[in-house]
């Protein structure tokens, strides 16, 4: 039904772009009661969207940008959360939140996502993939940002169920985001009755961590659920392994824990992964994101895209600090100049 009739709509379009805006917009009254009204008018929206001139798309997206509501607030905040003043930034954001209207939210036939680079849609497309017409976020509306600034800053203020609510709306925008799966595995590392959603999430955020900070993270909070199952050795093997992708005092603060519980805990890097092996423990970055970075590089490189060639190349040494990819950089850094 939604089909035909957007077809129907398509088909009577012609050339002259003020005769079509007119036609859409009694388009939009003729289908203001239906049951797919919301899907049809958005479509309706992007069909009159193509009727404008170059000109006039210009100057609504000047003052789209101009008047930029989550861009303001999230720039409002900035300043107290680097300051460590989270009350002062979630008074903001609260009193922000009871008036914001909601945008870019699924509907019958679409579902809106943000990626921050075509890797993640890749394992978004991968992993999980759209039930319906993807439809992507601007850059310009940072609604990805906003709804996981206010899911911290809730958790840090101990408000769980309203911190699940946000997060949970900032992981539909991007499911393969780890550092949004991290924060609700928090969450339930306080305010839940069991831990098995805990270890689900950490495990889904190890999948797809390609930052070594993540990737250590993930490591840590598995690390944190043996600890809470009294598997100090395999707790302590993950702790141990974290510290290859980052020497956080966290790691070493839990691996003293392990220590005063039972002084007889003590391994080698080579014995923790063993023990990961032996548990079904992920060692190290995806092999399938590794293997879609060569990918990406390959791509870039072949089409002389040099700047996102590089970043990719960035990405890549992060996590592996192989010989390959330094030189690489180092020629692409020679050809940008």
């Amino acid at each position: 039904m939604y089909e035909e009739i957007i077809n129907e709509i398509r088909a009577n379009l012609g050339e002259n772009p003020d005769l079509n805006r007119e036609y859409l917009s009694s388009q939009i009254e003729k289908y203001a009661d239906h049951p797919y009204n919301k899907e049809i008018i958005k479509e309706i929206s992007r069909m009159m969207w193509d009727c404008l001139s170059e000109d006039e798309k210009n100057e609504f997206i000047e003052i789209s940008d101009r008047e930029n509501p989550i861009m303001d607030i999230l720039n409002d905040i900035s300043y107290d959360i680097e300051s460590g003043e989270y009350d002062n930034a979630l008074e903001k954001l609260s009193k922000f939140m009871e008036s914001f209207p909601g945008m870019f939210e699924d509907d019958k036939v679409s579902e809106y996502h943000f990626f921050t680079n075509p890797l993640e849609e890749i394992l978004f497309n991968t992993y999980i993939g759209a039930e319906k017409t993807l439809r992507y976020i601007p850059d310009n509306k940072p609604l990805l940002d906003l709804y996981y600034i206010y899911g911290f800053l809730l958790l840090e203020a101990k408000q769980y169920e309203e911190a699940e609510i946000y997060l949970k709306k900032a992981i539909k925008i991007n499911p393969v985001s780890s550092r949004i799966i991290l924060e609700l595995c928090e969450i339930y590392k306080v305010h839940t009755y069991t831990y098995n959603k805990y270890y689900m999430y950490a495990t889904d955020a190890l999948k797809y961590a390609y930052y070594p900070q993540d990737i250590a993270r993930c490591y840590r909070t598995l690390g944190y659920y043996y600890i809470e199952e009294d598997q100090l050795e395999t707790a302590f093997a993950l702790f141990r392994y974290s510290m290859t992708f980052e020497l956080s005092p966290m790691a070493y603060a839990e691996i003293n824990y392990i220590k005063s519980k039972n002084p007889e805990v003590d391994l080698t890097l080579e014995e923790s992964i063993d023990i990961l092996k032996d548990k079904n423990i992920q060692i190290g970055v995806n092999p399938f994101i590794l293997t879609t970075l060569d990918e990406l590089i390959e791509e870039y490189e072949e089409n002389k895209l040099f700047n996102q060639e590089l970043y990719f190349l960035n990405l890549k040494f992060d996590i592996t600090k192989d010989e390959e990819s330094f030189e690489k950089i180092k020629n692409v850094k020679n050809i940008l100049g």
